[in-house]
């Protein structure tokens, strides 16, 4: 079956997970995840969103298998989210020199 997403008809993966990732804060919460896990009030506090936002870009993350909760250590990308992380990198390293020819 298809899963329908934001401005897809084909529910293609590559459109699902930008769907996901265009969600205000998700890059965000991936982010602040990048070098180690937090509780749920530090990400809520370190990136100034709603605990209902902080839970439901969560929520959804887990869906994802993006993000995992340890109980002991808090939220933390799974090897999933890392390896997403690790492709978005040189996006950053671009973005950073784009940014720099644009201003």
């Amino acid at each position: 079956m298809v899963k329908r997403v934001r401005g897809s008809t084909t529910g293609r993966p590559i459109m699902a997970l930008l769907d996901l990732l265009g969600r205000r804060w998700t890059l965000r919460i991936v982010w602040e995840l990048r070098e180690e896990p937090r509780r749920f009030r530090e990400l809520q506090d370190l990136i100034g969103a709603s605990p209902t936002i902080v839970n439901t870009r969560l929520a959804e993350l887990r869906e994802a298998k993006l993000v995992e909760l340890d109980e002991a250590t808090g939220y933390r990308l799974t090897a999933l989210g890392n390896e997403l992380l690790r492709l978005f990198l040189p996006l950053h390293v671009w973005s950073e020199k784009w940014a720099k020819a644009t201003a």
